[in-house]
């Protein structure tokens, strides 16, 4: 049973995250440049941008509830907790690119080289290993985070 302290806790990281995600709003300005008509990308195919949440698999814990924030501008927050170890968040804050596969990003956090990997399809993101590629094996279904509406984030997490 959750303490009223817990609970408000979470609420206000909900909040706060949100908050974060919701209050930047770029301005870019518009270009009369055309595309070419073939080209088929996964940045301008569907909406990426978004909260992406999960529970990714975790060697000495029963999962790290991962929430990732992708923001058009190329920047990212993402918010994890060690469950079953500990209540402690850990915010990372950094950039992210699309890698010359055109179908995954790279992020980059901005107190550290190590990058990780994600396969973009439409309303997922699906961690990669450190070479790009999926991970496979009894797990591997469970690398995936899901995109939810920002007004929808009260919705529980897969695996819990």
């Amino acid at each position: 049973m959750q303490t009223f302290g817990h609970h408000f806790k979470r609420i206000l990281t909900s909040s706060l995250f949100i908050a974060i995600f919701a209050s930047y709003s770029p301005v870019f300005a518009e270009t009369t440049e055309t595309k070419d008509k073939d080209e088929h990308h996964a940045h301008n195919s569907f909406e990426w941008p978004g909260i992406y949440y999960g529970s990714l698999p975790c060697a000495d814990c029963v999962g790290i509830k991962t929430q990732l924030a992708l923001n058009k501008n190329n920047s990212y927050v993402m918010i994890t907790q060690y469950l079953g170890k500990s209540e402690r968040e850990f915010v990372e804050k950094g950039k992210y690119t699309w890698s010359n596969q055109s179908k995954t990003i790279v992020l980059t956090p901005k107190n550290s080289s190590t990058t990780q990997q994600y396969a973009v399809a439409e309303n997922t993101l699906i961690q990669l290993d450190a070479n790009g590629n999926r991970i496979s094996g009894k797990q591997a279904d469970r690398y995936i985070l899901r995109r939810t509406d920002v007004t929808d984030s009260t919705k529980p997490h897969s695996g819990h």
